[in-house]
């Protein structure tokens, strides 16, 4: 008796060689390519808002120490005591925003700090602070 032997061999199949296929290579770029544009512009939104909000910072510490030299002097400093004073602006700041800091000539005293972005920051707005605390754009101050 002849016992017939079957062979128990795994055919390959040429197509199903373990890679991925052109078309699944394609959708995963298509769908990164989507979320790449989705999140790249709301971080860079974040960056931006985080640069301005430093800048802020900055500008309410110099307002602060307007209001100290102004118990003292009876007058409001500008740029160039600002400057004699030792005051030195946040580096990071200083790499995307420039300030003037002008007293009015009126008799109240006055002042108004303006912080002008540019470079990487360039996209922003100009900032503005007054005596009175009052900051401009408002919607770009957070409070």
């Amino acid at each position: 008796m002849e016992i017939a032997m079957r062979h128990n061999s795994v055919i390959e199949n040429p197509r199903k060689s373990g890679g991925f296929t052109l078309i699944e290579l394609m959708m995963v770029i298509v769908i990164v390519g989507i979320l790449m544009g989705v999140a790249l512009p709301a971080y860079n939104k974040q960056l931006v808002r985080g640069k301005r909000i430093a800048a802020q910072a900055e500008m309410l510490d110099i307002a602060n120490r307007q209001q100290q030299y102004l118990l003292t002097n009876r007058a409001y400093f500008d740029k160039t005591i600002l400057l004699a004073s030792g005051f030195v602006l946040d580096p990071d700041v200083s790499a995307n925003y420039t300030y003037t800091v002008t007293v009015g000539a009126g008799a109240a005293p006055t002042y108004l700090i303006t912080f002008t972005p540019y470079g990487g920051q360039a996209s922003d707005v100009e900032l503005t602070l007054d005596e009175q605390g009052v900051g401009e754009p408002a919607d770009k101050w957070d409070r």
